[in-house]
Formats: C-alpha cells, structure tokens, sequence
C-alpha cells in the first residue's frame, strides 16, 4: 500500500501535519517515535499557548493533540522511522524492519536540547532546570537563576531573562566567547547579568519534597581547581540545541548543524514531496505555537502537492 502521506514525528507540528491531513480525507500514516509528544513531554507547566488561560502540562497538552488527530482517522504508529530511501517516488521509509511507502513525506522529526550530562540535570528537569528561556523564564520573576554556555544562544537566553529574574549568572568554561561580539557586549552592559568565565556546572542541587525545585549549584573553577556552591532559582542550558536529522543526511539540505533547509514561506525541501516543519527546521523561535503553525503549512503544502501531481 503506498500512502498518500506519512508524517515522521509527534510533536506541535507533526501532530498538527496530521489534523490537518486527515480532515483534507488523506489518511495521513503518523509516526510519533519513541518519545511521542517531543520536547513538550519533559516540559511541566505551558502558559504561552493560545488557549489555554490557566496553563496546561505539556503531556497533557500532547494527550489532547493526539486524542483530536485519532478522532479525525489519523493512523499512528509508535515507531521510529530509521532508514529512508527519498530517491524516488513512491518514497520508502523503514520503521525497523517493515518497510512503508508514501507519495509525500512530512518531517517533524524535533530538535533535542543538548545538556551537560549531569544526573541532577534530569532530576530537576522541568522544575528549576530549563533548556529555553522564552519558554520558562516567566516562572522566574524576581528569582536569581544562572544561564550556562558561551554562544548566541546563551547570550540571548541571558538577556531575555534579565526581564524577569532579578539576576541572572552567566557560567562559561573559558573566559571567551563563540558569541558574536555585539551579543557579548550586549550582555556585559547589562547590570543584571554577572559574567563567571572559566567555570562548569559540577552539580545542581535542590530538594525533592515538598515540592520539587532547584536550590543551589556547584561550580569548579577551571583555571584554580576551586570548587563554589552558590544559592540559585534556576538553571538554564544554552549550549545549544541539534535537530533529530540524522537519518535524512546526503537526501535533504540541511545547514552545518543539521537543520533542515526549506524553502522562502514554504516548508518545501529541496526534494518535490517532502516537505519539512517544527523544530527540526526552525533553529530561530523554537517554540509549540510556531512548530505547530509549521506543520499546518507542511499539511497545506503536501496536498497542494498531491493535488498537482493528480493524486
């Protein structure tokens, strides 16, 4: 059977590929992975999508998506695509062994935080321990919170939550920057922002009961082998992010990170029928409401398609 549709990925935008694909009586083929939802499954509470006045968990949030895609038609499948074959159409997908054919490929495959590598990191994950400011940083008003890395990213996260926290730490294991020198300096005029430079996170700290929250930190100073505890809020990873692109190498083009490349107000990929959307080719906003717009375009995008080739 080939497909008119499948979808590779369950989170905002692979989700909403799918509604839309499914009420256009596509019959979409979704799958949502080993860790259907995405990032939204590790995020507590969510207060900036539209519609939701009083906030709403991020697996609950996905929960709903799934349950609307399903009431639509949309067959899902908790598999992980692991090989693709886009030389042609019909296009090939295998979910382990079982191969699947489709007339057009959505991707929404998501992007993964990169952390430290800390245990605790995983522990506080959610409650006081953050991989996106814009996301979180509301939940820190008037708090101390540290932001950890040396890029743009780290730069912009530690700005950011100058409107909100009332300092916030930036910790960088050298005492210079990747960051563009416009952003460094940005930072370094900021009175909120207190520089620590030649320093890694050793250790995040914080208590499980009562509530669940972040602590303190402990620090190693690099260069004089000290160590340093510190009282923190919270903790924010900015050492970047890597899209899930892995398997769609030397098919699609990507930039030097992996993000995949869409065309100008499309989400077309440089091959006709697939088609690309949410975090895996978004390395700018990042967010649920953006990815999920995304996929609305995918979804638009891949009927118009079908539609022009007669199908």
């Amino acid at each position: 059977m080939v497909h008119n549709v499948i979808i590779v990925g369950s989170g905002p935008a692979g989700y909403t590929a799918a509604l839309y694909n499914a009420r256009a009586n596509l019959d979409p083929l979704l799958f949502a992975g080993i860790q259907p939802g995405g990032q939204l499954m590790i995020t507590t509470d969510v207060e900036n999508y539209p519609g939701f006045p009083d906030g709403i968990m991020g697996p609950e949030m996905m929960e709903l998506f799934r349950k609307q895609i399903e009431r639509f038609g949309t067959q899902i499948k908790d598999h992980t695509i692991t090989k693709v074959d886009l030389s042609q159409r019909p296009f090939k997908l295998w979910a382990d062994d079982e191969m699947f054919e489709a007339k057009s490929v959505i991707i929404a495959t998501g992007a993964t935080a990169k952390w430290i590598g800390l245990p605790s990191e995983v522990t506080f994950g959610g409650f006081g321990v953050s991989a996106c400011a814009t996301c979180d940083g509301f939940f820190f008003r008037g708090k101390n919170v540290i932001v950890v890395g040396g890029g743009d990213t780290a730069m912009e996260e530690a700005n950011y939550l100058t409107k909100h926290a009332n300092k916030v730490y930036l910790v960088h294991r050298r005492d210079s920057f990747r960051a563009s020198k416009i952003m460094v300096d940005r930072v370094m005029n900021n009175p909120k922002v207190e520089l620590i430079t030649n320093t890694v996170l050793e250790e995040i700290t914080g208590q499980t009961d009562p509530v669940k929250k972040v602590t303190g930190v402990r620090m190693l100073n690099v260069s004089t082998e000290k160590t340093s505890t510190m009282d923190i809020d919270g903790v924010f990873v900015a050492i970047g992010h890597k899209p899930n692109s892995d398997i769609f190498k030397g098919w699609l083009d990507m930039d030097d990170v992996g993000y995949i490349k869409v065309q100008a107000n499309s989400t077309r990929t440089n091959i006709p029928g697939v088609f690309a959307a949410g975090d895996v080719a978004d390395a700018v906003y990042r967010q649920a409401v953006t990815a999920a717009g995304t996929g609305c375009m995918a979804a638009i995008d891949a009927e118009r398609f079908l539609e022009a080739e007669g199908h």
